[in-house]
């Protein structure tokens, strides 16, 4: 999940920690809500875009839970070399360079999701690059699903992850910590930047995308949504306190 400048977990070693992160508020408050977002673009044969795919687990459920075939991308050789790994049945695996797929046509893709990239990304200028370039790879009416986290939140710890410092207000881009629980129970640090969520819906629209809408999703509406015995295996007590994930959806206009 890097996309361009200033990636957070460039290289193999970065690839690998970032492969063994746990996710678990994310598998609760994120991607079952951003494929909940792209279950419109259902159809046979169609095909999703996960643009800064990372080590493809997430495209991997995608998959399976919208009956798509993949294209993944992503700006690191390392994330996309697990992702491969991965052996998502139909998926293909193309390199982000220069903010493009150049291996990619306009409109081949019928939706299209972005988890966790804008946290690597320091400008606003390379921002607007990924989202004119989902923007290039959309058909025309296509949905977009963006999932980040609320740098509002800051210093709050979640299941999985905690962002910023408490007491701390981010500006768009400025340098942000944040750590994330690792599948053996410790716990890696990584500087990630802060998108304020307010932010998105007029920089989708400066690139041609209409109808943004956002949503907190909460563990009471995860019920359904999420994985149910995810939903029942911890009390998310500072998720339900305030939800820190946002899904962005826009369509390509």
């Amino acid at each position: 999940m890097s996309a361009g400048e200033g990636r957070a977990w460039s290289g193999q070693e970065g690839a690998e920690a970032f492969a063994a992160v746990e996710a678990a508020t994310d598998w609760l408050l994120g991607y079952p809500f951003v494929f909940r977002a792209l279950a419109g673009a259902r159809q046979e044969g169609g095909v999703l875009l996960d643009f800064g795919c990372g080590p493809g687990r997430v495209a991997d459920r995608a998959a399976r839970v919208l009956g798509m075939r993949v294209i993944g991308v992503d700006a690191s050789p390392d994330m996309l070399a697990l992702a491969k790994e991965a052996g998502t049945p139909g998926a293909e695996y193309h390199l982000v360079e220069g903010g493009r797929v150049a291996a990619l046509q306009d409109a081949c893709a019928d939706a299209a999701m972005c988890n966790h990239v804008m946290a690597s990304l320091p400008h606003e200028r390379t921002v607007l690059e990924v989202f004119t370039e989902i923007h290039r790879l959309l058909r025309p009416g296509a949905p977009f699903a963006l999932l980040t986290t609320d740098p509002a939140c800051a210093g709050i710890e979640y299941a999985s992850l905690r962002v910023g410092e408490p007491g701390v207000t981010y500006a768009p881009g400025d340098p942000m910590p944040v750590r994330l629980r690792r599948t053996d129970g410790t716990w890696q640090s990584v500087r990630n930047h802060a998108w304020p969520v307010e932010g998105f819906p007029a920089l989708l629209a400066r690139v041609g995308f209409t109808g943004v809408t956002q949503h907190h999703p909460t563990p009471e509406e995860a019920v359904g949504v999420a994985d149910p015995e995810h939903v029942r295996g911890r009390d998310w007590s500072a998720e339900r306190l305030r939800p820190p994930l946002v899904v962005t959806a826009a369509v390509k206009g």
